[in-house]
């Protein structure tokens, strides 16, 4: 359950809204009414990325890049998008 309180309660009462965050609640805290600031859960650090470290174990074959027709040729042959003057309808660039 989200709540909101107010500077003056959240300082008074810090150590219950913890208790209420650890619970899973957000505590949304306010001045004047209007929202500044929510207590949430932490959440656990993730160890620092490695650049390189899947170097050697991932390869890409050499025709990676190369679509195969029969992929290709039905977004070429929709009337989705008519051609409108570049290529004829199911004409491939």
């Amino acid at each position: 359950m989200d709540s909101q309180v107010n500077v003056h309660e959240a300082k008074t009462h810090l150590s219950r809204l913890l208790e209420q965050v650890e619970g899973g609640d957000e505590i949304v805290i306010a001045r004047n009414g209007r929202p500044v600031a929510r207590l949430v859960p932490a959440t656990e650090r993730r160890p620092p990325r490695m650049p390189g470290a899947w170097r050697g174990q991932v390869w890409m074959t050499d025709d990676f890049d190369e679509t195969p027709d029969d992929v290709v040729d039905p977004f070429y042959a929709s009337t989705l998008f008519p051609s409108d003057g570049g290529t004829a309808e199911g004409d491939r660039p």
